[in-house]
């Protein structure tokens, strides 16, 4: 039998997110790769999913990635999921796909959650063009990428746990102004979902009374140009008139 590695997405909050043909994968997989199995379990438990689990996380991936495409060469077919969302998206998952591409192993990513596309369209804001930047880099060379991002014109869209989001919202109203449009969309998919939209400044007022729980997703309008914002301006004044 030929071997597949499958990049299955999982939940991000709902657990009735997930696809009919994930499932079908993972009960049908000879190994399924978690990022961390306690949380993969409840899962796999709830629809009743009883196959062979293993470790894979950003910790071993460097050791693991070469040998278990090896695995896959021989026949095995393994599934590969994170503890929520889109394996390789801000979790492990990238390794492992390169080391399968090396050596001609076949590998299929099926559709399914990811917080960013969530976000961004419930954000309100341009969705034509974006780009993702997932977790800034918590400490070397976080100034600079900020400093390099204002002035991107697309929208864009961070990752932040809620220990950091107001520290990130007063770094973005330095770097962006305290005027750029913004979401800030949390919990997305569970029980207390929350979008607030508005100015930098706003948001940040906002968390700076309401302390910030759960996931967080930034999603930040895009750098509008001197000319861009004065024709836009002009086309404000004739339909006033």
């Amino acid at each position: 039998m030929e071997g597949r590695l499958t990049i299955v997405p999982t939940p991000i909050g709902n657990l009735e997110d997930i696809t009919l043909r994930a499932l079908k994968v993972l009960r049908d997989a000879d190994l399924i790769l978690a990022e961390d199995t306690r949380t993969s379990s409840v899962l796999l438990h709830h629809y009743d999913i009883h196959c062979p689990l293993q470790s894979h996380h950003k910790f071993n991936e460097h050791q693991t990635a070469k040998a278990l495409a090896g695995r896959i060469s021989n026949g095995e077919r393994i599934a590969l999921i994170s503890d929520a969302g889109t394996p390789g998206i801000s979790d492990p998952g990238f390794l492992l796909v390169r080391a399968c591409a090396e050596i001609g192993v076949e590998v299929e990513c099926l559709p399914g959650p990811t917080a960013l596309i969530p976000a961004l369209v419930a954000s309100g804001l341009p969705a034509d063009r974006f780009v993702f930047e997932g977790f800034l880099p918590v400490k070397k060379g976080r100034q600079t990428r900020l400093k390099e991002l204002a002035e991107e014109p697309r929208t864009m869209i961070f990752y932040e746990s809620p220990y950091r989001v107001l520290k990130t919202l007063s770094q973005f109203v330095e770097s962006f102004g305290a005027d750029r449009p913004a979401a800030a969309c949390r919990e997305l998919s569970k029980l207390h979902e929350e979008v607030i939209r508005g100015s930098l400044s706003e948001l940040l007022a906002h968390f700076e009374i309401q302390t910030p729980r759960g996931e967080f997703v930034l999603v930040v309008g895009g750098a509008v140009s001197k000319g861009k914002n004065e024709e836009i301006i002009n086309k404000e004044n004739e339909v006033s008139r």
